[in-house]
C-alpha cells in the first residue's frame, strides 16, 4: 500500500549530494480515511491513531534536525507529528493524541 510509489533521487551538486525522496501517498490518505469511516479507531486500551507514511517521518526527521531513532524514543515527537493538521488526512481515531 504506497511503498511502491516510493522514488529516490539522488542529486550532487556544489561537491555535495542531497536525497530527494518523494511518494504519492494517495493510497495511504484514502485507507486512513476508510478506516475511519467505519470506526476502526482501535479498542479503548489502543487507539489506531493514523497511518503515516514513512517519508512523512523522515521529512519531519530532517525538519527537526533529529535522527530517526531520537523519533522512535520520543512521545514528545511523535505526538507533535500525529496532531500536526497538515497530516490529519491520515489520522484514523479522530481525537487528540
Amino acid at each position: 500500500m504506497g511503498a511502491l510509489d516510493l522514488e529516490t533521487r539522488f542529486h550532487l551538486h556544489d561537491g555535495k549530494m542531497t536525497v530527494q525522496r518523494t511518494q504519492d501517498c494517495t493510497n495511504i490518505a484514502e485507507y486512513a480515511k476508510a478506516r475511519s469511516n467505519e470506526g476502526h479507531h482501535g479498542s479503548a486500551d489502543m487507539k489506531l491513531a493514523a497511518s503515516i507514511p514513512f517519508v512523512m517521518i523522515e521529512a519531519y526527521c530532517n525538519q527537526n534536525n533529529i535522527e530517526f531513532s531520537e523519533f522512535m524514543n520520543s512521545q514528545e515527537h511523535k505526538k507533535r507529528l500525529l496532531n500536526d493538521p497538515t497530516l490529519s488526512h491520515f489520522r484514523i481515531w479522530p481525537g487528540r493524541v
